[in-house]
């Protein structure tokens, strides 16, 4: 069974950092394009980051470059997102989504949970 497993979500402060965690089971990621979205209340899904099957790819939502971190590590079948300085407006349901696709698609085949992250004083 294919699985994403989203963890790392929680609550901080304005300016915090937080380091999410997308682990898969019943696959192996290497061959996967993978995708961070979120999603706030009352508001659509929007995509943050992908990175895509070789590495090669990396894309940033404008309203994250320079504060949010993708990255892979094949050895442990887990992608994270690395979140600094993080704001209020970043305060939603984050998901790990992935495809074989290897150039970061619009459509994701498998998604995960979801782990809230709550940034607020």
């Amino acid at each position: 069974q294919l699985q994403l497993v989203e963890s790392g979500g929680g609550l901080v402060q304005p300016g915090g950092s937080l380091r999410l965690s997308c682990a898969a089971s019943g696959f192996t990621l290497d061959y996967y394009s993978i995708g961070w979205f979120r999603q706030a209340p009352g508001k659509e899904r929007e995509g943050v980051s992908c990175i895509s099957s070789s590495g090669g790819r990396i894309t940033y939502a404008d309203s994250v470059k320079g504060r949010f971190t993708i990255s892979r590590d094949n050895a442990k079948n887990t992608v994270y997102l690395q979140m600094n300085s993080l704001k209020p407006e970043d305060t939603a349901v984050y998901y790990c989504a992935a495809d074989p696709a290897d150039y970061c698609p619009l459509e994701y085949d498998y998604w995960g949970q979801g782990t809230q992250v709550t940034v607020s004083s």
